[in-house]
């Protein structure tokens, strides 16, 4: 069983505690909050133990430590506990500025600091279909992509793997507008008034090194909505991945169609529950990612956790969470200069080509 000591109190910590909760023979977790308040709301609200004594939190003897805290701040309390001699699993993004990047980079490298940053996405369950097929050559060769579905480093977090430009360099040119959309959905209900929210949107286009492309267009609306929709598109020599089917021709050159579901693949089983049994009985053509898949994209970081303390492969290999990140920055660059040319570079994590 892992032990896991839970470093924030907000809306994304939670997550890791029903996750605890919900796989106990697996997991056991313990929050560490900055005040007796938030511990004790944190701890009604989720069922697990809640302190504000480090002492306390050490004497759990967690075996890594859940970094839940604001992304300004996510960098600063990593290596807090590095300097520890923890290992720790960010949330995401791993660091805010290319200082604190460099930092964490120069941890990993130097001394052997285990950083993972739980960036979740490519294992939903659909997704991760996806990009299964499209790693197995289903499409030929992938070429450009289209995502409207998660923001900053989520997103090219996805399109490095849709495309398979994972390590490479890119140039982005984007720009940012804002308009007015009903409100309609948030993280705590419906919302029926007729009220109306900033839309803030970022389209950017993206070359990488390889000459693959991609464009990216996102708005945080997106992600609570019931009029605003989210949606991929990836394309290959010998087919297209949109949204939930996969069009392409086989090998006799004859028109094939898959329709993805959200399958769980034989090593994660141990994390499939009822609600996702339910959600797989139903094939429906919208792109849904719900909290569902959320959490157990999130289970399945924490799970590999245990192989990678013993010495095996990182499940989320630093040099791309630090990519993420950068991408990040480099995108609110873009969109404030607008359709200007803004280059990633070279970066001390990634190896030159």
């Amino acid at each position: 069983m892992l032990s896991y000591l839970i470093v924030g109190s907000g809306y994304r910590s939670e997550y890791f505690a029903r996750i605890a909760v919900k796989h106990s023979d697996l997991f056991r977790a313990m929050f560490l909050c900055r005040s007796e308040e938030k511990a004790e709301a944190v701890s009604a609200r989720t069922g697990i133990g809640a302190t504000t004594a480090l002492e306390k939190g050490l004497a759990f003897q967690p075996d890594f430590i859940v970094i839940a805290v604001s992304r300004d701040h996510m960098a600063d309390v990593a290596i807090e506990w590095i300097e520890r001699g923890y290992p720790v699993v960010t949330e995401t993004p791993v660091g805010a500025s290319r200082e604190e990047l460099e930092t964490l980079w120069a941890l990993s490298r130097d001394k052997g600091a285990k950083i993972v940053c739980c960036e979740q996405y490519h294992r939903y369950p659909i997704l991760a279909n996806g990009l299964a097929e499209v790693q197995a050559g289903r499409i030929g060769r992938p070429v450009s992509a289209y995502l409207s579905l998660a923001h900053d480093y989520h997103g090219i977090s996805l399109i490095r793997r849709m495309l398979d430009t994972r390590g490479e360099s890119c140039t982005i040119r984007g720009v940012r507008a804002i308009n007015d959309a009903a409100a309609t959905d948030s993280r705590y209900g419906a919302i029926l008034d007729g009220s109306l929210a900033k839309e803030e949107r970022d389209v950017a286009h993206i070359t990488f090194a390889s000459g693959k492309t991609a464009i990216y267009d996102f708005a945080s609306i997106q992600y609570r909505s019931f009029i605003r929709a989210r949606h991929l598109t990836v394309r290959g020599e010998r087919g297209e991945w949109s949204d939930r089917v996969i069009s392409y021709v086989d090998g006799s050159n004859t028109p094939q169609r898959i329709f993805l579901m959200p399958e769980i693949f034989p090593a994660y089983r141990r994390l499939d529950t009822q609600a996702l049994r339910d959600i797989r009985k139903t094939w429906v053509p919208e792109l849904f990612l719900d909290t569902q898949q959320d959490e157990f994209a999130i289970a399945s970081i924490l799970l590999d956790m245990e192989a990678y303390l013993k010495g095996g492969p990182s499940p989320y290999p630093l040099e791309e969470a630090l990519d993420d990140a950068w991408f990040w920055l480099k995108l609110n660059e873009a969109v404030k200069n607008p359709w200007t040319a803004v280059e990633t570079g070279d970066v001390p994590w990634r190896a030159k080509a």
